[in-house]
């Protein structure tokens, strides 16, 4: 395998994962990206330029995640290592479960795809794959590279990933609530019991299969298809404020959750129309500030879209 092209970009959108009960299987990619670039160079040896969301604490050589994902990549072709200039223009928070390592992995390794002669050796089974070794879990992966709304999974003895697609109905909106401090998805999982009552393990299976049913076709369930017992109440001690949040939104009858690991507080609502059926904004407008009474100040309001495309990558000149 050789390399066809010396100078690649890449676009890789923030996801958020679990949406409640989903819990290490579904995803959504947000209208929020890290944009990629790197030039192979003629001598050994990398250099990591990186601006914006951790800039000052990212690593800047071999050790930089989209550089190891893009190495991994090549070796699994088997194609020629090379000297590496990596720019990374960051906008996903980093810590705070929206994603940003998995878009750091799937953007290495389409950067290495749009590196190669034979861009088809890493198709997006395999990038899956690769993305996974990397992560451990295919849930922040799969939307990260499809786009909109995923289901992953682990199919046979060799755990190998698999993801699909959703059709999201067109009236889910999401809003992500950021906070101003990070936490390690090391410390949120650390916290989650090694086993749980067969009780709630069968209400969440119930309230994952609404999910489905409501993300692509009855945004109106929303709200009781959120409802998780596997790992949100178990986080509430590590991030009590976003807890608290998710609550009052709930109780003013919008499906808010954690976003993947959190601390981010990620809410799904809908979108509200008039008689012409025009948008006329959503069912959050204005519960949001109404829901922060109790709620420690410094978080960060956005409304990104649904990022329908997933993660690309291509030559430049």
């Amino acid at each position: 395998m050789r390399l066809g092209h010396h100078h690649v970009r890449a676009r890789v959108p923030a996801t958020s994962a679990n949406l409640g009960p989903g819990f290490d299987a579904l995803g959504l990619a947000l209208g929020l990206h890290d944009d990629l670039e790197v030039r192979a160079l003629g001598s050994p040896g990398v250099v990591v330029d990186v601006t914006g969301e951790g800039a000052d604490s990212v690593p800047r050589g071999e050790d930089h995640l989209v550089v190891r994902a893009l190495r991994l990549a090549l070796d699994h072709v088997g194609a020629p290592q090379t000297g590496l200039h990596l720019t990374c223009t960051n906008r996903i928070p980093h810590g705070r479960g929206l994603g940003s390592s998995a878009a750091a992995a799937v953007g290495g390794l389409l950067l290495a795809r749009a590196l190669l002669a034979d861009p088809e050796a890493l198709d997006d089974e395999t990038v899956l794959g690769l993305a996974t070794e990397l992560e451990g879990h295919p849930d922040n992966a799969a939307p990260a590279l499809l786009g909109g709304a995923t289901i992953a999974w682990l199919e046979g003895t060799d755990e190998r990933p698999r993801a699909v697609r959703l059709d999201l109905h067109p009236d889910v909106a999401p809003l992500v609530v950021v906070p101003a401090t990070e936490l390690s998805t090391r410390r949120a999982r650390g916290v989650l019991p090694a086993s749980v009552p067969h009780g709630d393990a069968a209400r969440q299976a119930g309230r994952a299969a609404l999910l489905v049913e409501a993300l692509s076709r009855r945004p109106d369930l929303l709200l009781p298809a959120t409802s998780d017992w596997l790992h949100q109440p178990y986080r509430r001690d590590v991030m009590p404020d976003s807890l608290a949040l998710v609550d009052a939104l709930r109780a003013h009858g919008v499906a808010a959750v954690v976003s993947g690991a959190g601390p981010t507080v990620l809410a799904l609502a809908r979108v509200r129309r008039d008689a012409a059926g025009t948008a006329v904004g959503t069912d959050a407008d204005g519960v949001v500030d109404d829901a922060f009474g109790g709620v420690m100040g410094g978080w960060t309001v956005l409304r990104p879209d649904v990022d329908l495309d997933g993660g690309s990558a291509w030559p430049v000149g």
